[in-house]
């Protein structure tokens, strides 16, 4: 089937211009699935890591963290959960804004080496962990009913199945993941990663016992030792 070409449409008289771009929650949505979105935010980011750099001199490193994570880090991890999934050329301008923040902070020039640094002096996930973060305490959230219902809902235990209860992966408490018809966008839905992932963690973390400080302590050093092989 052909696409259908329109460039508006009319209401009482009244030509409304079809878009091909709309803003959800600060989210840039399109036809190609956050390529502009990365692309819009990494710019605002660098924006601010400028505007910072011409008065770092004056700060001390624990402000400079502070303003980083206000004008930069927090702006990547807002709704940054959207675009796991894809392409490693739509995530790298995100993690290029992440090394210019922590060479901010560390005063390193822009062509120095930084993975290192942010390893082992400022502790940051990278952006693939970041977005993993995120999702798995989306999960976390919704094991413990404190999520919107329209999460929790789409997160169910394979015990809770009468027919899949004898199942090892129930035992283990691993959640259901349903069949996707899609392999590149339906695979990207929450209510297929999001199971996934989940039963990806080790037995330690996903602790039902664990209160939600003591996940994210857990899920973090998790996710930095596997991020940087530790």
């Amino acid at each position: 089937m052909s696409e259908v070409q329109c460039q508006k449409i009319s209401l009482r008289g009244v030509d409304i211009q079809i878009s091909t771009e709309v803003t959800c929650l600060g989210v840039l949505l399109d036809s190609k699935l956050f390529a502009p979105h990365t692309r819009r935010l990494s710019g605002k980011c660098f924006y601010h890591i400028r505007q910072l750099k011409t008065v770092r001199r004056s700060l001390t490193e624990d402000v400079a963290k502070s303003l980083v994570h206000a004008f930069v880090t927090g702006r990547i991890d807002c709704c940054n959960s959207v675009i796991y999934g894809a392409h490693a050329a739509y995530i790298q301008p995100l993690q290029n804004v992440l090394n210019g923040a922590a060479r901010l902070i560390l005063h390193k020039r822009k062509y120095d080496h930084i993975t290192s640094d942010i390893r082992d002096r400022l502790h940051w996930l990278p952006i693939q962990q970041r977005l993993e973060y995120k999702i798995c305490l989306l999960l976390f959230k919704c094991l413990h009913q404190t999520a919107p219902v329209y999460l929790t809902v789409m997160s169910d235990q394979v015990f809770a199945s009468a027919s899949r209860s004898h199942l090892r992966s129930a035992a283990l408490g691993d959640l259901a993941v349903p069949r996707s018809r899609t392999m590149t966008y339906g695979q990207r839905s929450f209510f297929v990663f999001g199971p996934s992932l989940w039963n990806s963690l080790p037995l330690s973390v996903r602790d039902q016992s664990l209160t939600m400080t003591q996940f994210c302590t857990h899920l973090k050093t998790f996710l930095f030792r596997r991020a940087y092989r530790t």
